[in-house]
């Protein structure tokens, strides 16, 4: 193991990481995420659709961890009026913020759609995450010190396609399609950021990661919103089989957040086969997460969907 990735496995190789928002952190990688950052000497703000499951897992980890600091708030990712008054609610209560980590997600799930029409993948996984970003950039701006937007991507990306022609699977819906589409946009989103952050000299990194393959809920819900079985029972084989623990899927994230190390526009994920498992390392996406013009006329729409611009707020980061 390297030097940079020892960083993942001791809480006192990062330091004070300060005040983090974490979205989905009631389950899966947002748990585990949440409790390591919270080891760290993190206080966490666990950003959770259901408060109620939000407070279950705040008493999980604090059985585990007594001195853990941690806040659940409501945020619903699939309705931007839910993800304004997160970050309203937020930025009344807070003066920094350190790290956002964008970890919510679903997967492969039957089209429907969020409150604001658009095709639920796209719009929990990508264009919640984007707005809540950009309601949360003024205060990572003010925030002494170098601070980091970090954003869950998967190896999924390489299949996905940025179809402007169809954004939300009106025409023709697939599920994995649009989960690939999601988070190959949740990667573009991330470079693009970083780029922007770069021109205005902001303090702000944006950084990308992945779970690999990580034993979660996460695989269960297509299957068993779409009703398969056979579909359920391949997902439980590979997690048997394939995957990683969740803990071990969340080192990524972790890592992305604290090493001190890490640069702005990096990508971190396992080092392992295929990407699958392993301990975090930097590096490289599909070539066209890169592309430079995909990623302005994603973010042209992005904010036009959102209603959410960042123009300003790069400015007044100069």
């Amino acid at each position: 193991m390297s030097e940079r990735n020892e960083s993942v496995e001791s809480a006192d190789d990062t330091g004070d990481v300060g005040t983090v928002v974490v979205t989905g952190a009631n389950s899966g990688l947002g748990f585990e995420v949440t409790k390591m950052l919270a080891e760290r000497g993190a206080h966490v703000v666990m950003a959770c659709r259901s408060t109620q499951r939000g407070e279950e897992a705040k008493r999980k980890i604090e059985a585990d961890l007594p001195e853990a600091s941690l806040v659940v708030h409501e945020l619903d990712l699939a309705d931007l009026d839910s993800v304004a008054a997160f970050a309203d609610w937020f930025t009344s209560t807070y003066d920094e913020l350190h790290v956002l980590c964008n970890n919510a997600g679903v997967m492969a799930i039957p089209r429907k759609e969020t409150e604001q029409g658009f095709e639920y993948q796209f719009g929990v996984n990508y264009l919640g995450h984007f707005a809540l970003t950009g309601h949360l950039l003024p205060v990572l701006n003010r925030t002494p010190g170098e601070t980091r937007v970090v954003t869950q991507s998967s190896v999924a990306h390489r299949n996905g396609e940025i179809d402007f022609d169809d954004l939300q699977g009106e025409q023709s819906y697939s599920a994995w399609g649009a989960y690939g589409q999601s988070k190959l946009a949740d990667l573009i989103f991330a470079y693009e950021l970083d780029r922007r952050l770069r021109s205005a000299n902001a303090t702000v990194k944006s950084v990308a990661c992945h779970p690999g393959w990580a034993a979660t809920n996460l695989q269960r819900r297509g299957p068993e919103q779409s009703g398969s079985r056979l579909r359920l029972w391949i997902m439980q084989l590979a997690n048997a089989v394939i995957a990683q623990s969740a803990e071990q899927g969340a080192l990524a994230m972790v890592y992305a957040a604290t090493d001190p190390n890490i640069e702005g526009g990096e990508y971190v994920g396992p080092d392992g086969f295929r990407n699958m498992r392993g301990t975090p390392e930097v590096q490289e996406s599909s070539e066209q997460s890169y592309d430079v013009d995909t990623a302005r006329r994603l973010w042209e729409v992005s904010e036009e969907l959102t209603g959410v611009s960042f123009d300003q707020l790069l400015l007044a980061a100069n």
